[in-house]
């Protein structure tokens, strides 16, 4: 696979091709944040218990697409979420995997009397990131009342602090220096795959046109971000082609609308430089002029899929959704 530059993906072969195919739940008119918090509430013990356990290392853009999967399609995305992390991706076994997950037992083993998970604590935190430190210094309690231990790492003190002796140490930040490299730390960890392989999202919303007693007019907008694409590279061009289908579907499953539509996307080298940042807007019209009084009593869903024909990579969401009148 040839890179043409750090903002362009050329397809690997067909037979490495990654095929992703993911049901998301979005609520259109809940705040992001709101939104994903209340998703971690909905995670099963299996997968609250993962998502727990990597929220040190895990990138925000893979905290929004684990959040958004149902739980048959997260499997695939853990087996991948690793292999990103993989030192020697073509190798069975994935190092950084192995000592991650032996930090998180031996955090459990050394913190697990915080009322907590030991790494969950903040002594837990800063052993899986740094590991064992080099010294470990405990002092019983000064004139102030506190309890405190300080790890080393080389020239860098980390001190964690116990404001009445009972064994809940907290991190305590010496100076901006000192806080910063805590934060260099955390960022090495979610940056040890390869940076130009971004997961393939996209954004969905329903903008209503108009509305009456025996009518719904609306479009669906999908907006897919350029960095997330594979092209091929043919007669000088970059080039692929989105697939979208969109389904109304009711709460039995029954589709009252069925939308298909291709885009090919064509640009130069320059010209994907130059849309950096910027994503590809996709409009898709949909009528419903059927039994709309009885759809507009319904709970309905918009399944939506877009397939990276280049890549081999398809992502299905669905949004609930309601008739305005």
């Amino acid at each position: 696979m040839t890179r043409i530059s750090p903002v362009v993906r050329v397809a690997p072969s067909r037979g490495r091709r990654l095929v992703r195919l993911a049901a998301l739940l979005l609520v259109l008119a809940a705040a992001p944040g709101c939104r994903l918090y209340r998703l971690e509430r909905r995670l099963s013990p299996k997968y609250a218990e993962f998502y727990s356990q990597v929220q040190y290392i895990m990138t925000g853009e893979e905290r929004k697409i684990f959040l958004e999967l149902p739980d048959a399609e997260r499997e695939p995305f853990i087996q991948e979420f690793w292999k990103r992390r993989n030192p020697f991706p073509d190798s069975p076994d994935n190092a950084f995997k192995t000592e991650y997950e032996s930090r998180i037992r031996r955090a459990d083993e050394l913190f697990h009397g915080e009322g907590r998970s030991g790494y969950l604590t903040d002594r837990g935190r800063i052993y899986i990131l740094f590991g064992p430190p080099m010294e470990r210094l405990t002092y019983p309690m000064d004139a102030a009342g506190y309890c405190r231990e300080v790890w080393y790492y080389g020239g860098f003190p980390v001190i964690f602090l116990d404001e009445h002796c009972q064994g809940q140490f907290l991190l305590t930040a010496v100076n901006l220096e000192h806080l910063s490299a805590l934060n260099i730390a955390q960022g090495h960890f979610q940056q040890t795959f390869e940076q130009t392989k971004k997961f393939f999202d996209y954004d969905v919303s329903l903008v209503k046109v108009q509305s009456g007693p025996d009518l719904f007019e609306g479009r669906v907008v999908v907006d897919v971000p350029y960095a997330g694409l594979w092209f091929d590279f043919k007669d000088a061009r970059l080039t692929t082609t989105l697939e979208v289908r969109v389904e109304v579907r009711e709460a039995s499953g029954a589709v009252v609308l069925d939308v298909r539509k291709a885009w090919d996307v064509g640009l130069s080298e320059d010209e994907l430089r130059a849309k950096k940042g910027k994503s590809w807007r996709l409009e898709i019209p949909i009528v419903l002029d059927k039994d709309i009084a009885r759809l507009r009593a319904a709970a309905l869903t918009l399944h939506v899929g877009v397939r990276n024909i280049a890549a081999g990579e398809e992502l299905k969401k669905v949004v609930e959704f309601r008739l305005e009148p």
